[in-house]
């Protein structure tokens, strides 16, 4: 009942940029927060950013200055600009969702995942 759909991955070179996109969608009365994680092979699934219902962002250390978290008109749509990408972000990136529903669970929904690979 709660479906949860990023896209915008893809092979780019080192200092590259890309736009993630995600959308939840469903038996949704609120979304809490919305966030970006990923996980590369071998890795554990890390947070990448966040933000909340109100605007809050949060980001790792990592990606502080490179990347940004943003929410669409739509209070359903979140989207991650990643700039100056760097080999070592790549990873699949999962897009996550903090969500109250209607008639079914709350709590995280996820993503499928979308590849991101940069290498020159």
């Amino acid at each position: 009942q709660v479906q949860v759909v990023e896209s915008g991955g893809g092979l780019v070179q080192p200092g590259g940029s890309l736009r993630l996109s995600c959308a939840a969608s469903g038996s949704i009365a609120s979304i809490n927060a919305m966030g970006w994680y990923r996980q590369a092979p071998g890795k554990q699934r890390e947070l990448v950013a966040a933000i909340t219902s109100g605007g809050s962002t949060n980001y790792a250390d990592s990606v502080k200055g490179r990347f940004t978290i943003s929410r669409g008109n739509a209070k359903n749509m979140v989207y991650l600009q990643m700039n100056s990408l760097k080999p070592e972000d790549t990873a699949v990136y999962y897009c996550n969702a903090d969500v109250i529903g209607w008639f079914t669970r709350s709590g995280d929904y996820w993503g499928q995942g979308t590849q991101v690979t940069v290498s020159s």
